[in-house]
């Protein structure tokens, strides 16, 4: 587990903005994620085959390495990425709720 102590000069209570800045970042990880599924399955439609067994194939060597294919081993690798930064954030929790807030 990791933790993390924000402080502010400033009266205001950074933990609206923290919170608020965490889902935005949240809302463009998952339009990202969207897109870069919505390519991968453009992929799997055009070859016929799910990204698992693209991807099964394409490390032993049984597919022709085409500027294409490399594409679309790095919209898995891109969607993989996203997915842990999404995890990442959906798991951040304020605990220690003193320490995010000052009095006005």
């Amino acid at each position: 587990m990791s933790e993390l102590i924000l402080s502010t000069p400033s009266r205001q209570t950074i933990k609206p903005l923290v919170e608020t800045a965490i889902q935005n970042e949240i809302r463009i990880l998952e339009e990202g994620l969207k897109h870069t599924e919505s390519r991968l399955q453009n992929f799997e439609a055009r070859y016929g085959m799910d990204t698992e067994t693209f991807l099964h194939r394409y490390e032993k060597g049984a597919l022709e390495e085409t500027l294409e294919l490399a594409e679309w081993v790095g919209e898995y690798r891109t969607a993989q990425r996203l997915r842990a930064k999404l995890q990442a954030l959906r798991e951040i929790r304020f605990e220690n709720r003193d320490l995010l807030s000052r009095p006005e």
